[in-house]
């Protein structure tokens, strides 16, 4: 559902991302951990065709984003850690906006809109400006203006900010419950905890290289470590890498 092959950027003398290869199935929820200025949001902007890789190909459905970029587009729904939305609009015309944009039918755009606005527990605010929202309350919707359209990817970068616990359990199961249904996640996150009880496999990037990738078992086999924590992993591999004894990119490689 998602390839990256060889997917290389550079910022002047900065290496990014370096020749970044991964294949995510359908239904995986992955997650994407690595230290501030690993390269992760460089990699989600190439993904979403924000930016366009200096080398390498992204694939998203089996559509190559540089060569068709509005129709891979077409299959992504996109959370950011920080929404920015247009203030002046209703939380109910954001999502007729969202919702023309990817092409939803107008007949079942009304049910759609007002389910997931139940979902999320925004149907009271739906006439409400979204300037009167709360941050939590943006961040719910955008949420449900990035998959009202059905996607068959959802990317999403740190996409508890905001959230309190509710709102944050309500989103692991709503996650859980799409990824069932064939939806594939790319979750770039800080929050190693959720990475762990969320993520069916995790992927370390460190210095822009993609140097371990798998279950936390796979993760635990890599660094050698016997701690069921992926706290405690993840550290010991970017340990090692930092001084210069890298683990291989993928268990039993």
């Amino acid at each position: 559902m998602i390839e990256l092959n060889g997917l290389t950027k550079r910022y002047g003398r900065t290496l990014a991302v370096d020749r970044l290869h991964l294949s995510i199935p359908e239904g995986m929820i992955f997650g994407f951990i690595g230290p501030n200025g690993a390269g992760k949001t460089t990699t989600i902007k190439m993904m979403g065709g924000l930016i366009a890789p200096d080398s390498g190909r992204v694939e998203i459905n089996g559509i190559d984003m540089g060569r068709f970029p509005e129709q891979a587009k077409q299959c992504i729904g996109f959370i950011p850690d920080r929404p920015y939305l247009y203030e002046k609009l209703t939380g109910m015309e954001f999502l007729k906006f969202t919702a023309d944009l990817y092409g939803v039918d107008p007949g079942a755009f009304p049910d759609a809109a007002h389910a997931m606005l139940e979902r999320f527990s925004l149907l009271g605010w739906k006439n409400e400006l979204i300037e009167a929202y709360s941050h939590g309350m943006k961040q719910r919707l955008i949420m449900a203006a990035a998959i009202l359209h059905d996607p068959k990817v959802v990317i999403v970068d740190e996409p508890m900010v905001g959230l309190d616990p509710a709102g944050i359990r309500m989103v692991k199961k709503l996650f859980q419950e799409l990824a069932a249904n064939g939806t594939s996640f790319f979750i770039s996150t800080h929050t190693l905890s959720m990475a762990q009880d969320l993520c069916d496999q995790n992927g370390i990037i460190h210095n822009g290289r993609l140097i371990a990738t798998g279950t936390l078992d796979d993760l635990k086999i890599q660094a050698n470590a016997t701690e069921d924590d992926l706290e405690t992993v993840f550290l010991k591999i970017t340990r090692e890498e930092q001084v210069g004894r890298p683990y291989p990119q993928t268990a039993g490689d």
